[in-house]
């Protein structure tokens, strides 16, 4: 195993952008880079033993910054936050006192505002040892940066073992009381892109989900059984979707209010023959199918649209300030924010 860094562009403030490789014995390769804590590349084997990219992203910073990619903005591979998902109307109450974030979804307000952590340039620091390779980033966000109160002291750390798991640990502290629910945004295609991903089968752990109300929660958990959100068992992502006019997009709930560390989910596909575990201490996990992935022209090729790429975003819910009811996204002072998701990547056995 080993990590290496190098230099990925220059932010219109003159700032520096790097790229760090995490690279494992098992020819698994995973690709961050500290601007907006992005998941830029993984690289895994099929049955062949070939490996090719298994998210959506891009080779250069330059179209992370393009005006073409931040019109129709799907976050690609971003660390979420200050709060990921959505709130409603942009505004909630902590102790009585009403804040309010930017409204940037609709009538809403998502994924931590108009430059939320995902547009911001992470301190970061490499470390290697026995069992695993990674990079520790770091950014603190200032009280009343984006509406949310309290200056936030954040870590996120990536690293990359030889079961083939990519581990992903969130960490914060604040001063004042706020939110925190942070997610990672990664979209996975595990045929390289060769192909949408309604091939791609599905199977979660979560029986029930949140029910919404134009991508709100109404505060009701309801069952999933005899509906098309059923993933109990495992089913093509695009068995369903036709029923649904923009394709999945919604929380599941996996009964893990106390935070163990639990197995949530698997996503494969028999043509490559890979698949991806997903493991959590999050209490839900959004399943995006990437309906409103813009196409894109990149250095002449048109790459992405909709269906190219499904996202997986371990969670608490959507809007849970306004819904006392869920698992609570507060961080009071003293208190320490702990989350971890791990993707483990591997084959259809």
């Amino acid at each position: 195993m080993k990590i290496t860094s190098k230099t990925f562009g220059d932010l219109p403030n003159g700032a520096q952008a790097d790229l760090f490789t995490l690279r494992n014995d098992n020819n698994v390769v995973i690709k961050v880079t500290n601007y907006g804590a992005i998941i830029t590349s993984i690289e895994t084997p099929d049955t062949n033993g070939n490996t090719t990219n298994i998210v959506c992203g891009f080779e250069r910073l330059e179209d992370y910054l393009s005006e073409e990619y931040l019109g129709s903005y799907p976050y690609f591979g971003a660390i979420i936050g200050r709060n990921g998902n959505r709130i409603a109307n942009g505004k909630y109450t902590i102790d009585g006192v009403e804040y309010s974030g930017a409204i940037n979804n609709g009538p809403n307000h998502l994924h931590g505002g108009l430059e939320g952590f995902d547009k911001k340039l992470w301190k970061a620091e490499t470390f290697e040892n026995e069992n695993e390779v990674g990079v520790k980033l770091s950014y603190t966000s200032v009280d009343g940066e984006e509406g949310y109160a309290g200056t936030l002291v954040t870590n996120c750390i990536y690293s990359l073992n030889n079961e083939n798991e990519l581990s992903i640990k969130y960490e914060a502290e604040t001063d004042k009381k706020t939110l925190v629910n942070l997610t990672n945004h990664s979209y996975f295609n595990l045929t390289g892109g060769q192909g949408d991903i309604k091939n791609h089968e599905l199977e979660l752990t979560a029986s029930k989900m949140t029910e919404n109300i134009d991508l709100i929660p109404t505060g009701k958990i309801i069952p999933v059984a005899g509906t098309a959100f059923d993933f109990t068992t495992s089913k093509k992502l695009g068995k369903d979707i036709d029923s649904l006019p923009d394709g999945y997009d919604l929380n599941y709930v996996l009964d893990n209010e106390e935070g163990k560390f639990v197995f949530a989910g698997r996503l494969k596909e028999t043509t490559s023959g890979r698949q991806v575990e997903v493991y959590t201490t999050q209490p839900g996990i959004q399943v995006y199918t990437g309906y409103w992935i813009p196409e894109l022209t990149i250095r002449g090729e048109k790459k992405f649209g909709s269906y190219a790429g499904v996202a997986l975003e371990t969670q608490h819910y959507p809007d849970a300030p306004n819904h006392p009811e869920f698992p609570s996204t507060i961080l009071a002072p003293g208190e320490k924010y702990e989350e971890q998701t791990v993707y483990k990547f591997g084959l259809i056995e």
